[in-house]
């Protein structure tokens, strides 16, 4: 199949929506399937409010519509809800063609960090643009009865994969620190809640894996933790296989592809009993969800590292891009 993906997120952004789709079009290509991607390179773009590592294409409706007349697609999948995605919904609907999309993003509650937007307002928005899909691809059964109660329709189940041979705790450990090393992966954004982890009063050493808009603000204002910015590759995997225990704050994601990374590793998790958590982490055996994190970082050290691994090992590529082919709607022309 020719596979069509409009995407807003896209290099040089770091994110688990950006890691998912590149890592899952490698699968399928390699079942024999042919990827497009159209993203925010091919377009003018400027930079997004709050978040000005996130580059928006200007006025991307016309070339957008070019783009996928050029690879006559068989199946076409929104990706994300901004301009790019926007403009791929107004070219399927005007030819009448189907499509599916992803709801990979909390935006309503992101929104909500930044301005004063209630949820109900957000969440209409974002519940229209979904209302025209042939199929809504969200990660797990529990976040798709959250959206049912926004009124989203045809909801399906899109669960990612992770890379057990990268993500592993035979990799070399690259930090040597006081003991435990507390560890955080991924974007240094306020939804992050980040500071909930680096304000706990806890013994060891604590790291922060990555970059985004509130890194220079977080390093000033916590001297004592270790902020080593951006890390891909083996050099991430190294870094995952240092922690003790990776400890991931946030209540706002909708899976949190970090924790599959940190439990292909061998690494416990420590978080709140929140979406993303909840549908990963077993609780007791792969890590500790507790109100108070600091006490669900003090038990998650107790956790056994072979069970984590245990358990990333059922999360592979291969079953993830099967179950997304399954959800796709082909266009019969």
């Amino acid at each position: 199949m020719r596979i069509a993906i409009p995407t807003d997120a896209w290099h040089p952004q770091v994110s688990g929506v950006v890691t998912k789709f590149v890592r899952m079009a490698r699968e399928l290509e390699h079942m024999g399937h042919e990827v497009y991607f159209i993203t925010p390179d091919m377009f003018r773009t400027v930079p997004m409010p709050t978040y000005p590592q996130i580059r928006l294409a200007l006025n991307p409706w016309k070339r957008v519509s070019g783009l996928l007349d050029a690879f006559v697609p068989d199946c076409i999948h929104l990706a994300t809800e901004g301009p790019i995605g926007f403009a791929a919904r107004s070219y399927c609907l005007r030819r009448n063609y189907p499509f599916t999309t992803s709801y990979t993003t909390r935006f309503p509650e992101y929104i909500r960090l930044r301005f004063p937007v209630p949820l109900s307002i957000s969440y209409s928005v974002f519940r229209w643009f979904h209302s025209a899909s042939s199929g809504v691809m969200v990660s797990t059964v529990a976040m798709i009865n959250e959206l049912r109660k926004w009124g989203f329709k045809n909801l399906v189940q899109w669960t990612p994969g992770v890379d057990t041979t990268l993500f592993s705790p035979a990799r070399n450990a690259l930090v040597t620190d006081k003991k435990p090393i507390m560890m955080f992966v991924g974007r240094v954004a306020v939804e992050k809640s980040i500071e909930e982890f680096l304000d706990l009063n806890l013994g060891g050493s604590k790291y922060v894996v990555g970059d985004g808009p509130d890194f220079a603000r977080l390093k000033a204002k916590y001297p004592q933790a270790r902020f080593v910015g951006f890390k891909s590759g083996e050099e991430l995997a190294g870094h995952y296989a240092s922690a003790d225990v990776f400890v991931f704050p946030s209540k706002t994601d909708t899976f949190g592809l970090v924790l599959l990374e940190a439990l292909a590793s061998g690494v416990p998790v420590a978080a709140y009993p929140v979406r993303g958590p909840l549908d990963i982490v077993k609780q007791g055996e792969t890590g500790i969800m507790d109100e108070n994190l600091g006490k669900a970082v003090i038990k998650a050290l107790a956790i056994d590292r072979g069970k984590c691994r245990e358990f990333a090992l059922s999360h592979d590529w291969t079953k993830s891009t099967t179950q997304f082919i399954d959800n796709l709607a082909p266009i019969r022309r």
